[in-house]
């Protein structure tokens, strides 16, 4: 009897201080974010197994929930420990906590990061406690299909891994990801390699980016999941030749954008990213294939309610085909254009719905 699992991914979870401000809640000193996520959370729940990269930390209340970085030139983030409770409500299962933000709160910030994490069920990978922990390739089973998930940046935005510590942080080293896919290809079913990497505000991947998840793939990554660029880049399911000659097609999402985030610098696309969907299939034999895929683009909406600002994230083409009164017609038509442009960026292709 075949075996099926439907994994649904997202980019950067970005929280700046606005919307830090804007989930805070009237009666206590608690935040609440669940509104900002509800418009996407049948989506997110459907999936078998939901991925986003968190770009932020959980570092506590003794350090702001922005602040500028007058040593780096970078701001520096951290989020009220309750988003953890909120993802976890709204589908999420697993979340990337590797980029170059994760030493925003230090060392301390990111151990803390992950045990909070930890105390709301949520699977992470890509930042460690212990040199122990980093040897640990993260395998989930779902639905009866063994799932790798492995995740590395390009950086941390100049925060310093320390010296005794290089297991921290996963960084981008072509052979290093190449030894960890060997060692854990065995093992699964299905390889997912996070990258966080790329040009801020670019539409396309590099030529660097192009070569190295070619590589990835033909060494037996199954998926590659981008981030980083803040805008959405291309989709495609490339078809890969492995070692033994065997072709086999794979899944490529250069860049999913930000899930969540204010309009950064003047690129409205930076409140654009997607949601990427896709379905796995085990054959009773053994083999495995990557069936369905589809891609919903989504956008931050910044709005004004009850006399607050607020945010939330919504499937672009369901609330153009059905807005809400949050959604006036000069935002819907700022929205088609934000449409048509995403699907410029990722691209029509046969086999890759967008919707």
């Amino acid at each position: 009897m075949n075996k099926k699992v439907t994994i649904a991914a997202v980019g950067d979870i970005l929280m700046w201080k606005n919307q830090v401000a804007c989930a805070k809640l009237a009666s206590a000193d608690q935040y609440s974010f669940a509104d900002m996520f509800a418009p996407v959370a049948p989506i997110l729940t459907n999936a078998d197994l939901t991925i986003g990269n968190l770009e932020t930390t959980f570092s506590g209340k003794s350090q702001p929930y922005q602040i500028g970085s007058a040593r780096t030139g970078y701001p520096r983030f951290n989020c009220p420990d309750e988003l953890a409770r909120d993802l976890k409500q709204v589908g999420f299962d697993l979340l990337t906590t590797v980029n170059n933000h994760c030493l925003d709160g230090g060392p301390n910030g990111l151990f803390r990061t992950l045990d909070v994490l930890d105390r709301h069920k949520l699977a992470h990978t890509g930042t460690y406690r212990s040199l122990q922990d980093s040897t640990v390739p993260l395998i989930q089973e779902v639905n009866g299909i063994r799932i790798a998930v492995l995740a590395y940046t390009y950086g941390t935005n100049k925060q310093v891994i320390p010296e005794h510590m290089p297991w921290l942080v996963n960084l981008i080293m072509r052979d290093a990801i190449l030894r960890d896919i060997a060692s854990v290809r065995p093992l699964v079913d299905l390889v997912i390699v996070s990258l966080h990497f790329g040009v801020e505000f670019r539409y396309t991947p590099t030529a660097n980016q192009r070569l190295l998840v070619q590589s990835l793939l033909d060494h037996g990554a199954d998926v590659i999941l981008g981030a980083h660029p803040h805008v959405l880049q291309p989709v495609v399911a490339p078809t890969a030749t492995l070692a033994t000659g065997e072709k086999k097609r794979t899944l490529v999402a250069y860049s999913l954008g930000n899930f969540t985030s204010e309009k950064m610098l003047s690129f409205d696309q930076s409140q654009i990213g997607a949601i990427l969907r896709f379905s796995v299939e085990k054959e009773a034999e053994g083999r495995v294939s990557i069936g369905r895929i589809s891609v919903i683009p989504t956008y931050c909406q910044r709005y004004t309610y009850g006399g607050r600002v607020r945010f939330r994230v919504v499937p672009i083409r369901s609330y153009l085909r059905r807005p809400d009164i949050h959604l006036p017609l000069m935002q819907r038509k700022k929205l088609r254009l934000m449409w048509d442009r995403a699907v410029r960026i990722i691209g029509r292709k046969p086999g890759i719905l967008i919707e």
